[in-house]
């Protein structure tokens, strides 16, 4: 069976990660068009740095969840079979132990130079004008993809949707595109679909089958049905 997950914010909240707007329409206390735009970049790049370096300082204070540790093993069993594309730019799928993992909004631990474009790990601060590892310039960007950037492989993630038996959305809002749209280009291939989410999304009624609660219990229980019951 192919199978193509989608995972999304909610995901990540339960291991203490902060999601992507509060209900007042801040990011962690900011407009989100100070901090997560190129016009923000250019306008204030230290206020952009200050945003993801204390993000990125963060992540060493969370741990993977059941959620993440479920798709892990799903992807044990199914390798190649599997794809989990991430809207997430945390590395919690990585460390819970999965391996095929596309982050479609880039990721939090990379740094991009603009001077030769090479994208390189990046676990410390980027604020104050580092060089590139590889080039030498001062030219470093966090490798997250900005509101107006397009999401990193489109064209991989529509073609695994057309080629898949299951698509399944995990912890997601339903409301950003071009995921949100994700579950009705699977529909037209004729590929079943799941919702895993905490509460109905916007785009609940696009799926076939959608459960409701919290990603560490469904997820799990989930996979156990696919696979049975882990070892101990």
């Amino acid at each position: 069976m192919r199978i193509v997950v989608l995972t999304g914010a909610g995901i990540s909240a339960e291991s203490g990660v902060p999601t992507f707007r509060d209900a007042d329409g801040l990011w962690e206390g900011h407009r989100v068009e100070d901090v997560a735009t190129p016009e923000a970049y250019v306008a204030d790049p230290v206020l952009v740095h200050e945003f993801y370096d204390a993000r990125r300082a963060a992540l060493a204070g969370v741990v993977p969840n059941p959620a993440h540790r479920a798709l892990a093993r799903l992807e044990e069993a199914l390798g190649d079979d599997l794809l989990v594309v991430t809207q997430n730019i945390d590395d919690l799928h990585e460390r819970a132990g999965s391996t095929r993992v596309l982050h479609m909004h880039g990721e939090l631990l990379k740094a991009w130079c603009l001077a030769c474009e090479g994208r390189h790990p990046w676990d410390g601060p980027m604020g104050g004008d580092p060089a590139c590892p590889g080039c030498g310039a001062p030219a470093l960007r966090p490798d997250v993809v900005w509101f107006g950037e397009i999401p990193y492989e489109m064209d991989r993630i529509l073609d695994s949707l057309g080629r898949a038996d299951l698509f399944v959305s995990i912890g997601t809002s339903g409301a950003v595109y071009p995921a949100a749209g994700f579950v009705q280009q699977a529909a037209r291939h004729g590929v079943r679909t799941l919702e895993l989410n905490l509460q109905p999304s916007e785009g609940t009624a696009w799926f076939r089958e959608a459960r409701h609660g919290p990603a560490g219990v469904l997820v799990p229980a989930w996979v156990e049905d696919l696979l049975g019951p882990a070892a101990d």
